[in-house]
């Protein structure tokens, strides 16, 4: 996730002093020129160092392309919880459009000392200024005026938001082109006075835990997490801390790019911003990109694209630059069917028509109804899962029409307009004015607007949106006007349009004592249009050509060679009990000539638990994957219970995996993500064995706590319990124990254990050798694809030069000397029970016990004794 935010200086602080010795700490310190390799001339240099600023210490890198010659700088900032390698793909090809690019990591992030303190004016605001200060010292930089670079500033999120904090505070900056970011972060985390817990939570958690910030940010989250109420004075350090403080101190040109799947910064931040900075007379163009940070497409080619044409026209002056609409939005119009991504189509305007624009009344119907906000806002209504974002997040779900919100019964009221005869596009914020009484004094109520099908059983929430509002002094009754999500979204015809009042809502903190509410409407739902938008005409598709000539050529084939498609083999009835049976697997990559995996066979019975060895490349990642149905073989076939693996198979529901790590809300107790987790699934509850999978991850008392206060160890076996959920047979782990303390890890070793025990079976796939040795009862040795060896551990590990003597007494050093001289012996050392004896090229057992009884050793016992670690070795011919 990307929530980044670079820092600036404060207004007018005295600086020359300051500045001249950074200058000199800079050019002192070390920077290294490098090559950036790259296919295309010119060639991209980068230059780390780090310089000092006001008692931190900023990593940066600065990037260069091109012969002599000045030309202009750019900033550009990471996200929140990264650092300056986020970006570098981005600065090098800014360098090589003719721009000298400056990255770094801000404040607490990457190798940058410091305390996080969001963007505060006097920390990492005031950063910027001195990075612009550098920029100003370099002979690759262009000059408006002594100390003046020609300089832009870039970013996403907390990158985002730290290019307006430059344009405010420091009045050398000559454009920004900021992304998904906000205008007021006290708006953005408590709007209306209610508090955004979980994506509150996310940022404390990504920065490293509130000990990593100013310990004024710490303190006010941990007051506003606890009472579940932000106060003035947290809205006030937040509000401080954001663009809008400067409102009216930035004049640059600015590119505003907004995400529309974004819970966190909505569009309503981007609309403040335009506002603010068109009334100081500056060129604002807004594009609202499809994705955010809840998921969907964040069309990264596109906006940098825009971006580098944005400052081309505003640092470079090439007045042909094209720099797009004044307004531009991203609509989704289907998927394609050819790889089922989303289909985005451009809309725009030319001027911004706001979020008011074309208002158009739609009537509901409903009644005066009375609700509930239950005991604790439990159980909570299900908007968006801030964390779970990623291209498949819930919003863009909605985008393609999926509804996947949840409203509990008694606890909202719903409204619904007639079915809409002409259909109908929403550009903007609805608005609609209602009455609400509470049997408490204040209400916190969540509004929402769902696109209801023909059949009004399926509902979609377009974005995944809520409004969340706090009504004071409801008990007397109040007229409350509420303005809904900001959203783009299409209504079919013969679709309705349905208002929600809900009590509470996952991402928010509600209030916890029981009341009950009272809500009328008093007009209209108003709807904005937006009416002068134009969609793009949609290019004719490629395969309106091409596919009719496909299609008669596949038919003309399949007509001359008599072929025909063969459906699935059927289910082998003598593997009904076998887990999994893998015969003559073969993949190969499209852009390899070397096989992944070539010729592998093996077979894994019952109550098993299996390793997976080899060493890097050896194949065995890309086996799971085969097995999980995620790729397709080559050759060769997989079964699971008799079953052929197919994507999507139904077998694979017997099948559980856990693959390096899995996300949690951090704000949520272990048993409710798992509950969570389970229900998205759309299983029965009581499929879930939810209690079984619980005993054996061992997690106890700690499942009632929140996920946050976890251990990486109880995180982990919270991760492997929801691989476990439904108890499937065959359990598929993938370095289980990555990041885990030796205590951990024990307990890791007895969850498997405990789990195969009941008949199922595992698959661990892990580097930790001595573990392997210690879990698993069989092993499948991998090496470049193809298998070396399958069997039991002991049969793998089997005799080798090392033997294990067993004596009736301890053995004393002079002894244990006298035995590493005897001919045939190349060391020996004291064991538990006896001595470790390695044996040369020349040596033999007979001939060591002989020679051992000759020194008086008493020997109890003499037996192979190797390590799992000789032996992988051995296997593989020492290549690990």
């Amino acid at each position: 996730m990307d929530l980044r935010l670079p820092r600036l200086r404060a207004p007018r602080r005295p600086r020359r002093l300051v500045a001249a010795a950074a200058a000199v700490a800079v050019l002192a310190g070390a920077g290294t020129w490098t090559a950036v390799a790259s296919d295309d001339p010119p060639p991209v240099h980068r230059s780390d160092r780090v310089l000092p600023v006001d008692g931190v210490r900023l990593d940066t890198s600065y990037f260069t392309a091109g012969g002599p010659g000045r030309r202009p700088a750019v900033l550009l900032g990471h996200g929140f919880g990264g650092s300056k390698d986020d970006v570098r793909d981005q600065a090098e090809d800014l360098a090589r459009d003719g721009y000298a690019v400056l990255t770094w990591s801000a404040r607490g992030f990457g190798r940058s000392t410091g305390k996080i303190g969001l963007n505060d004016p006097s920390g990492e605001v005031a950063d910027v200024s001195k990075l612009i200060d550098w920029l100003a010292g370099q002979p690759q930089v262009q000059l408006d005026a002594a100390g003046d670079p020609r300089v832009g500033v870039t970013g996403a999120s907390y990158g985002g938001a730290v290019s307006l904090l430059a344009a405010g505070y420091d009045h050398r900056v000559d454009a920004i082109a900021p992304a998904i970011t906000y205008w007021n972060l006290a708006d953005a985390l408590f709007p209306d006075g209610v508090f955004k817990k979980l994506w509150a939570g996310v940022f404390f958690s990504t920065g490293g835990g509130c000990a990593r910030f100013e310990p004024a940010l710490c303190a006010m989250y941990q007051r506003v997490a606890a009472s579940g109420t932000p106060d003035a004075a947290a809205r006030r350090l937040l509000s401080e801390r954001s663009p809008s403080a400067v409102a009216g101190r930035i004049k640059v040109p600015t590119l505003l790019l907004q995400g529309q799947t974004d819970s966190l910064f909505p569009l309503t931040q981007a609309d403040a911003a335009q506002k603010a900075i068109s009334a100081n007379g500056a060129p604002v163009d807004v594009d609202w990109i499809a994705g955010g940070h809840d998921g969907g497409d964040l069309e990264t080619g596109r906006v940098r694209a825009r971006v580098t044409s944005w400052f081309d026209r505003y640092l470079k002056g090439e007045k042909s630059a094209g720099t797009g609409p004044a307004f531009r939005v991203t609509r989704t119009g289907g998927v394609d069917s050819t790889d089922g991504a989303a289909l985005l189509r451009g809309a725009s305007a030319d001027h911004y028509p706001g979020l008011d624009g074309g208002p158009r009344p739609v009537a509901l119907t409903g009644g005066t109804q009375r609700f509930a906000n239950p005991a604790g806002a439990t159980p909570p209504a299900v908007s968006a899962l801030p964390g779970l974002g990623g291209t498949g997040g819930l919003a863009q779900l909605s985008s393609l029409g999926i509804g996947v919100s949840l409203d509990f019964p008694g606890q909202y009221a719903a409204f619904e307009s007639a079915p809409v005869a002409d259909g109908l596009r929403i550009t903007g914020s609805p608005t609609v004015t209602v009455h609400v009484t509470s049997t408490s004094e204040d209400a916190v109520l969540f509004a929402k607007v769902y696109d209801v099908g023909e059949d009004r059983t399926r509902q979609v929430l377009p974005a995944q949106l809520v409004t969340p509002v706090r009504v004071e002094g409801a008990r007397a009754g109040k007229d409350v006007t509420l303005t809904l999500p900001a959203i783009d979204h299409a209504v079919e015809k013969g679709h309705r349009l349905r208002l929600v009042l809900a009590s509470t809502d996952l991402a928010y903190a509600s209030p916890t004592a029981p009341a009950t509410y009272t809500v009328s409407l008093k007009g209209d739902l108003t709807v904005p249009t937006a009416t002068g938008v134009t969609t793009a005409a949609a290019p004719l598709p490629s395969w309106v050509w091409w596919l009719p000539l496909t299609g008669a050529l596949l038919a003309l084939g399949l007509l001359l060679t008599a072929r025909r498609r063969t459906a699935a083999p059927a289910p082998d009835p003598a593997l009904a009990d076998v887990p999994l049976r893998i015969t003559g697997l073969s993949k190969k990559y499209a852009k390899g000539d070397r096989y992944s995996v070539r010729d592998l066979s093996f077979r894994v019975e019952k109550g098993q638990v299996l390793g997976l060895l080899g060493p890097n490349g050896a194949g065995k990642t890309t086996t799971l994957r085969m097995l999980m149905g995620l790729i397709t073989p080559d050759a060769g076939e997989i079964r699971v219970f008799g079953h052929v693996i197919r994507p999507g198979a139904p077998v694979l529901s017997r099948v559980g995996a856990f693959v390096e790590g899995a996300g949690f809300l951090p704000h949520l107790s272990g048993r409710e993500n798992l509950e969570l987790y389970w229900r998205a699934t759309g299983r029965p509850p009581a499929d879930a064995h939810l209690d079984d999978a619980l005993e054996i991850a061992g997690l106890g008392d700690a499942l009632a706590r929140a996920v946050r206060t976890y251990s990486q160890g109880m995180r982990q076996r919270l991760a492997i319990a929801q691989a476990m959920l439904g108890l499937p047979d065959l359990l598929i782990l993938d370095e289980p124990t990555n990041g885990l303390d030796p205590p951990q890890i024990r307990e890791m070793r007895e969850v498997m254990i405990r789990y195969a025990a009941g008949g199922r079976t595992v698959i661990v796939s892990s580097h930790l050798l001595a573990e392997v040795e210690q879990s698993c009862t069989h092993l499948v040795v991998m090496d470049r694809g193809r298998l070396v060896q399958a069997g039991p551990v002991g049969e793998i590990i089997g005799a080798g030069d090392t033997l294990l003597v067993g004596t009736a007494a301890p053995v004393e050093d002079p002894v244990v000397e006298k035995v590493v001289a005897l001919p045939g012996v190349a060391s020996a050392v004291r064991a538990d029970g006896g001595l470790l004896v390695r044996l040369d090229a020349d040596g033999t057992a007979p001939r060591l016990v002989a020679d051992l009884v000759r020194l008086d050793v008493p020997v109890a016992s003499v037996g192979p004794h190797r390590r799992l670690e000789d032996a992988f070795l051995t296997l593989i011919g020492g290549s690990a």
